[in-house]
Parts: C-alpha cells; sequence; structure tokens
C-alpha cells in the first residue's frame, strides 16, 4: 500500500510530507487500520544491552523527536523504537526549508537541528504510550544555544528525566546540524561527558532499582584515529553500546544531484558504505562485552544483513522508510534471520 501513497508525499516537501505520515500513521493505528498496512515479522528475540528484543531492526532517532507516536510506529513491526533527539528545553531548530530528497540517490539531506518540544513534553507522551510489541530507547542532546563547556548539564537533565521510562538512553554527541557538537567526540570531552553520564547512570541505577543501558552515537566522518581515541575511551568508561552512525557531512556519491549543495547530514543509500566501514572498525576495537547497533543507508535486507557481517547485533532504519515503506522492516528481519541461521544450515555463503 505504501507505493500507493508514496507519489502523493513525495509531491510534498520532505517536512511537510514528514509530518504528513506520522499523523497517518497515528490515525491507521487508532482506527485498526495499521494492520493492513504492514505486517509483523515472525519473533526473532535477540539479545543486547541486557535487554531482549523481540527483533533486532529498530527505527532511528529522528522520525519521532517528541515520542508522540511510539505504539504506531512499534505497530509496523520494528523490534524497537528510538525517539528524539530530545533538549532540556524546546527549541525551533533550524529555518526553513531544512529537508531534501534526493530520489535519484535514495537519500535526504537534513539540517532539522534538534527541533523538539524539551523533555517535559517527551516525558508526558512516554508515559502515555503503551509499548506491548517492542522496546523503547531515547536519545538525547543539548540546546542549541548550550556551550559545550555546560553542555553536561544538559544530558544530565535530559538523562534524569527520561532514566525511569527508557528502556535504553542514547546520548547524540554526532550530529553535524548543531554547531559545535560533534567537537564533543574529541577524545578528552569525550571521556569528560560520557565519565560523568556514567556516574549519573549508577547513580539513577540505584534510586530507581533498575540499571538502564547507555548507548553512545557516533559520526561517520571520524577518521581512522579518532575512531580509535573514541573505542578507547568507551571502552575505559564500559558504556552499554555504540550506535555507528548519524549522517554525514561528505557528499560523495551525490555530486551534482539537486540539493547536493545544501548543508546538513546526508543520509539513505550513499551513506552505506561509509557508516558501515566505521561499524566494522569500531568493531575490531571495543571490547566484544559492548554491542553495536549499526544504522546508515539501510535500503534492503542485504544492506541489513551486511551490517550484521561487520559486526552489528541489532540495526536501525529511517531513510530506507521514506524510500521503501513498511516492508522494509520485514525484509530486514527475514535477511537477519537467514544469515543467523546460515551456519548451522551449511548452505548459504556469509555475507561480506
Amino acid at each position: 500500500m505504501y507505493g500507493l501513497v508514496r507519489p502523493f508525499l513525495f509531491g510534498l516537501d520532505a517536512e511537510t510530507a514528514h509530518g504528513a505520515t506520522l499523523r497517518a500513521m497515528e490515525v491507521a493505528y487508532r482506527t485498526g487500520a495499521g494492520a493492513l498496512l504492514s505486517r509483523r515479522p515472525a519473533p526473532l528475540p535477540t539479545r543486547a544491552f541486557g535487554l531482549t528484543f523481540p527483533n533486532p531492526v529498530g527505527l532511528a532517532a529522528g522520525l519521532d523527536k517528541n515520542g508522540a507516536h511510539i505504539d504506531a510506529l512499534l505497530a509496523l513491526g520494528f523490534g524497537f523504537v528510538e525517539v528524539g533527539t530530545v533538549t532540556p528545553r524546546p527549541q525551533e531548530g533550524n529555518p526553513k526549508p531544512r529537508m531534501f530528497r534526493l530520489p535519484d540517490q535514495q537519500a535526504v539531506i537534513n539540517r532539522l537541528g534538534f527541533n523538539n518540544g524539551g523533555v517535559d513534553a517527551l516525558v508526558r507522551n512516554v508515559e502515555k504510550a503503551k509499548r506491548r510489541h517492542g522496546l523503547l530507547g531515547i536519545n538525547i542532546g543539548k540546546n542549541k544555544d548550550t556551550p559545550n563547556e555546560s553542555a553536561e548539564q544538559d544530558y544530565l537533565l535530559c538523562l534524569e528525566r527520561v532514566y525511569p521510562l527508557a528502556d535504553y538512553v542514547t546520548v547524540n554527541i554526532s550530529s553535524p546540524n548543531t554547531a559545535g557538537l560533534r567537537e564533543l567526540q574529541e577524545e578528552q570531552a569525550l571521556r569528560r561527558l560520557v565519565g560523568t553520564l556514567r556516574e549519573a547512570q549508577e547513580r539513577l541505577g540505584a534510586l530507581h532499582g533498575k540499571r538502564v543501558p547507555m548507548l553512545v552515537k557516533i559520526a561517520p566522518d571520524l577518521s581512522d584515529e579518532d575512531v580509535e581515541a573514541a573505542a578507547r575511551v568507551l571502552g575505559d568508561l564500559q558504556v552499554d553500546g555504540v550506535i555507528a552512525t548519524n549522517t554525514t557531512v561528505s557528499r560523495i556519491g551525490i555530486e551534482g544531484a539537486p540539493h547536493a549543495n545544501e548543508a546538513g547530514g546526508l543520509s539513505g543509500k550513499p551513506l552505506l558504505g561509509q557508516a558501515t566501514a566505521v561499524l566494522r572498525m569500531m568493531r575490531t576495537r571495543l571490547p566484544e562485552s559492548i554491542p553495536m547497533i549499526g544504522v546508515g543507508g539501510i535500503l534492503s535486507g542485504a544492506d541489513a544483513a551486511a551490517k550484521m557481517a561487520a559486526g552489528a547485533t541489532l540495526v536501525q532504519c529511517y531513510t530506507g522508510l521514506v524510500y521503501r515503506g513498511p516492508t522494509l522492516v520485514h525484509e530486514c528481519v527475514e535477511a537477519m534471520r537467514r544469515r543467523k541461521e546460515a551456519p548451522s544450515r551449511g548452505n548459504m555463503p556469509p555475507i561480506v
């Protein structure tokens, strides 16, 4: 059915279509019509971060920034949904237009800039969600006008507010759309910020009687030396997981395309190779005890299996949904199921 509505959505500007899609999914879910839009994959329980996910395919942060559509999104068949990025105070984000499709390249450029209603609004929405079909991650960031030297206070406030409600929390220090944010990935800044948050995580675990895993999301534009430094810090601090990767500032693969010169993060098919290479490199440098989520450029089941081959335990989609619709979720689950079963069956070559 997505093939029928896609031409209408692509007739709208990208951000308007984004909002229309969320509203339509919510209506379909609430009226019971959602089952007509997609079918839930057969279970593929996957263990990571001390949690059991119904299946290893999730929705990346950014689609539902305010956590207003959690149940409708889980109904599409995801094993988990990540909402946010949320900041302590509401903010409008960057001026419009700030989202651009590149259909020939199956890509999107966005410079939204953490537009969201603030952490209190997200908490109210999450409290209303039933969350019957999967797990919930909450992605946290800092306000645009908070200087980096004060960033840890923003992250701490968000962590404290969402901790009781999240199945896991992601620390976003890798969006290219908040000026200076990626500087927090520099080795000493990363050690200082994540160390502070790890201490808070343990304190909150004792306070609430449960330990909520904390993950860190990294950029695909890190140099080899930066990946090694990040792996060293994140391994030393024993974070629960790493997400590789966010969007890229590179324009490789879209040269000459309409909108290629727009500022912002590039996602979709051109990101696949770069994001998977960073995932693979990070996997070889992190302790095996720290699982990874692979995200960036997944537009087919084969792409999801390639992330798994590179070391991901779980994967996330976002831009692929724009081009493929909910059928992508089922396709990715089944591809990952086949890869898991391949060694025991002995009749399928590994995906490389």
